[in-house]
Order: structure tokens, then sequence, then C-alpha cells
């Protein structure tokens, strides 16, 4: 079970459309340059987080900033696209916890948006609106691979193919996982 979803993870489908480098190309580059303005920036990263009481603030933004650059540049040229994928997913989920709930309550510690509205169901849904367009790209990527164009594509094809058709037999034979439907290649 835990070798099927390690392979699973790490040996993806690369059969995806051409055209999900344009949306790895834009995940990765929002993720790049927030990581970026980290380290930039300390009002949007360590001060960002001790405001937020986040645990240990000067690991964690380090940590997420170095997170954010690394994975950042690895989804641009699909390596280990779907481990940072899931990376990424977990921390949009704990970026919009952690920020959009005081906001609709009212009490976020961080400055509120300057235009109206300021706070309530129609600040967040405003101010979530990246957090939710980066966490749905990355469940995307999730769920259909990197495509042809990246690099584990390129680390499939020269390694061959071995690992990812025992996978897609495996999960053929089981009735399970995303790529059951490509079919096998002769």
């Amino acid at each position: 079970m835990l070798r099927s979803l390690v392979r699973w993870v790490f040996v993806p489908p690369v059969t995806a459309p051409r055209a999900t480098l344009l949306i790895r190309i834009m995940a990765g580059a929002v993720f790049l340059s927030e990581g970026i303005l980290k380290f930039v920036y300390a009002n949007q990263g360590v001060g960002r987080f001790t405001k937020l009481g986040m645990p240990v603030p000067e690991f964690t933004a380090t940590f997420v900033g170095v997170l954010e650059i690394v994975g950042g540049l690895l989804l641009i040229f699909g390596l280990l696209t779907r481990a940072f994928a899931i990376a990424f997913m977990v921390e949009m989920i704990v970026a919009i916890l952690s920020t959009k709930v005081s906001l609709y309550l009212g009490t976020s510690p961080l400055p509120l948006p300057a235009a109206p509205p300021k706070v309530g169901f129609w600040a967040v849904m405003h101010e979530t609106r990246s957090d939710f367009a980066q966490l749905l790209t990355c469940a995307f990527l999730l769920v259909v691979g990197p495509g042809p164009w990246s690099l584990d594509a390129l680390v499939q094809k020269r390694w061959g193919s071995g690992a990812r058709s025992k996978t897609r037999a495996t999960e053929s034979s089981r009735g399970i996982g995303v790529g059951t439907h490509v079919p096998a290649r002769s």
C-alpha cells in the first residue's frame, strides 16, 4: 500500500495535455515570487508570521519561503510535480484558515483590505481568490500529473517507463487511481 502510494506520488502519469505546462508555469511563478517576497520584505515573511501567531515565526517563514522558491521552480520545470502539489495544497489550506477566518470575524491581526468590503463573507471571497486559484491549480496538477513537457516525463523516458507501467498495471487491476483510463503504450 505504502509502496504504491509513493509510486503514485513520484511516478506520475505524463499523459496530460501539453497545455498543462501553462498551468505549471502560472502556479510555479506565483509560488516562486511569493517565496522571494518572504525574504525581501520582512512584513511578508517573519513579520507576517509573527502577527499571525505562527509558532517559531523565523523558522516557519524561512521554511515556507524556501519551500515556495524551490517548489515553485520545480513546478515550472515539472519535477516532483505531485509531491509539491500536495505540499502547496496543504500550505494554501493553512494560509486560508490562518488568515481568512479572522478576516471574516473582523479580528484579523493583519491590516484590513484598503477598500470595502473590509470584513465578512465578501471580504473573504475577495481576499482568498489567489489562495483558492493556487489550491485548485495544485489539485489539477495532482490529478493529471505534469504533462509530457516536464522533467518528470523526461526522467521516466530516460530511466524507462517500467515504474509507470507497473503502477498503471496495479491501478488497472484494482480499478483505482488516476490515469487508469489511459491505454497502455505498446
